[in-house]
């Protein structure tokens, strides 16, 4: 993802859009996040998942305890949803967040990207967007391994907790200011 992001900023451009490979985002509202992020050039773009029948009730609801710890750690900046891979981002704003860590770099991009901007003053702004699970047979294949990536989640949002409590100070002083 950094080395993409170097490479787009070489090119001269100034947003990028991220979404999953597998299929489960609908890239027809492309145009729509693109759009939303013309409308707010400083902001971030965060998907927000509209879930069908084919969610796994497990998945719904064990990304409710990421979407808590996230928030928690913004103080309620505005993460619809941590897990999301929909998204476009000011691209500098998120190359000094990379180039800061030496994490974000597999399951936990996503919502540490999106606490770590939120700390930097870039405002969420949310779309909903449906997402679909597959079927093994239409090609639906997770690669969220249970114990691995609960396991990195849990670090990251350890780590974040730590850097929330730093940070809690001008975290406040925004929200009473009235920023993020």
């Amino acid at each position: 993802m950094l080395h993409g992001l170097d490479a787009a900023a070489a090119e001269g451009f100034t947003h990028a859009l991220t979404m999953d490979s597998d299929g489960q985002h609908p890239a027809g509202l492309i145009p729509d996040f693109m759009a939303a992020s013309a409308r707010d050039p400083g902001a971030m773009v965060l998907g927000k998942p509209v879930f069908d029948a084919s969610a796994p009730a497990l998945r719904v609801n064990g990304r409710k305890v990421s979407n808590g710890w996230a928030n928690l750690e913004t103080l309620w900046a505005g993460i619809g949803d941590s897990l999301y891979g929909f998204r476009v981002y000011p691209i500098e704003p998120l190359r000094r967040v990379m180039q800061g860590q030496r994490w974000m770099r597999r399951f936990d991009f996503d919502p540490e990207a999106a606490v770590r901007m939120c700390w930097r003053g870039v405002k969420p702004v949310n779309l909903d967007a449906p997402v679909k699970y597959f079927p093994a047979g239409e090609g639906g294949v997770s690669h969220f391994n249970y114990l691995r990536d609960n396991v990195l989640l849990t670090w990251m949002h350890s780590r974040l907790f730590i850097g929330f409590l730093l940070r809690l100070p001008l975290l406040a002083w925004r929200r009473l200011a009235g920023g993020s």
